[in-house]
């Protein structure tokens, strides 16, 4: 009798996750289905953004629209969450965890030039100067990626065991010196709570990546990033008579060598990538005249904690013992601005079959790590997340022709968005439902 009850409740079990693999496999399909659809909407709101492109902390306009549309489907919507970001709740049809998807908004102080016919001619101010103004990296596709995506799960929320909450972030790109801002201030502000978040997704459009293709990383994907600057003070002289200095321009100088040997000679590269960069270099007014100060900024990248640690320690020995060997003094100031961002390994594999699913598994490939920044991060130090890049690369194209993120010539393959969506959609829906560790 206690044999038979077993093999019954084990019949009943096997049965009930067959059924619920079997919803699983048909919402999935409606999801691709509704993301088919939504691809007009979707390029349409992307050369929207495009064209009327705004800065970090002052993506105003960009919010209205947003959160029009979020509000259009009957979700909850907060706006002004770290300034000008905007979140959207919503509730699915039966009780569950909840599941947060992100998309950033700012554009870049870069001019265009790209003959497009939604090319952006937008200006503004930025650190005092006339700039250009222009989505350089692809925020403009994450947005209407994102609002597809809720449109998408806004038709079958009566499907999904649990809530999704929808966050366009402001200011990914980084707010101004002394302002606070991003994910960092989204997440002060509690975007992760109310309700409180169980996992967290984002995707970022690569240029250098053919439509139709995903590409991930268990780990350490993205490195953190630091900013540095070091002011050498010595003796300032005319230029005719260097003796009567202690001479801070040849002093940076040496510096600048010397924090070379940082990543060539000090940190385990088969390990890990790392960089350090010296971007400026600001001395004197005169070409006779020696300063009596110099002042060098530049960026950290490190792909682990221990490395960026080790980094920070070596800027500080080498700069202040060099300086000392001139008879200079070195003031080094070191600003963590983003962490790594990490991909949740368990998280990561749990879900590499919903994106396998949703691109075909021969276009889903894991990839090395990259030395570019993204502060997703703070959301993964709070909760586990998986940040993953879409391809919008045109098919065929030798990735070393295409231009770069951060460029005036950056620009993408629509036909890529779709999949984007779908991802999206796909990744929210298996997360609530059937699909558990």
């Amino acid at each position: 009798m206690r044999f038979g009850t077993i093999l019954f409740a084990g019949i009943l079990l096997n049965t009930i996750g067959l059924t619920a693999q079997a919803q699983n496999t048909a919402l999935n399909a409606r999801i691709a289905q509704l993301s088919a659809q939504q691809e007009s909407k979707v390029i349409a709101w992307r050369r929207d953004f495009h064209e009327h492109p705004e800065l970090g902390n002052e993506e105003t306009r960009t919010a209205g629209i947003i959160a029009a549309h979020l509000k259009k489907l009957g979700l909850e919507v907060q706006t002004g969450v770290a300034r000008t970001g905007v979140v959207g709740i919503l509730r699915g049809g039966k009780p569950g965890p909840v599941v947060a998807l992100r998309a950033d908004m700012d554009g870049l102080p870069i001019t265009e030039a790209n003959e497009l016919p939604f090319a952006s001619k937008a200006t503004a101010t930025y650190l005092g100067q006339p700039v250009g103004v222009m989505h350089a990296c692809g925020h403009d596709t994450h947005m209407a990626m994102l609002m597809g995506a809720a449109e998408v799960l806004s038709q079958v929320k009566k499907d999904l065991p649990g809530t999704v909450k929808f966050i366009f972030q402001p200011a990914e790109e980084g707010s101004l010196p002394g302002v606070e801002g991003g994910a960092k201030l989204m997440v002060k502000e509690g975007v992760l709570d109310k309700p409180k978040v169980d996992a967290v997704f984002g995707v970022h459009i690569n240029a250098q990546t053919e439509v139709g293709k995903l590409t991930y990383r268990p780990g350490g994907t993205m490195a953190s990033s630091d900013r540095f600057t070091i002011k050498v003070s010595g003796k300032g002289a005319h230029g005719a008579y260097p003796w009567n200095s202690v001479d801070p321009v040849v002093t940076a100088a040496q510096i600048i060598l010397g924090l070379q040997t940082i990543v060539s000679r000090q940190v385990k590269l088969i390990d890990d990538a790392a960089v350090v960069t010296v971007g400026t270099l600001n001395a004197g007014v005169r070409y006779n005249v020696i300063p009596p100060d110099v002042e060098m900024s530049g960026t950290i990248r490190a792909l682990n904690t221990d490395v960026q640690k080790q980094i920070w320690a070596s800027i500080r020995r080498i700069a202040t013992n060099i300086a000392e060997s001139a008879g200079a003094t070195a003031e080094v100031t070191i600003e963590p601005y983003v962490p790594v961002t990490s991909n949740d390994p368990a998280l990561t594999a749990r879900m590499l079959p919903t994106l396998q699913a949703a691109a075909g598994a021969a276009n889903v490939r894991e990839i090395k790590a990259v030395t570019g920044a993204e502060d997703f991060a703070y959301y993964q130090e709070k909760v586990p997340g998986l940040f993953l890049f879409v391809g919008g690369m045109k098919k065929g194209q030798d990735p070393a022709t295409a231009a770069d993120h951060h460029t005036a010539g950056f620009r993408l393959d629509e036909s890529g968005l779709t999949l984007g969506v779908k991802t999206l959609a796909t990744l929210a829906a298996d997360y609530l439902g059937a699909k558990k560790p």
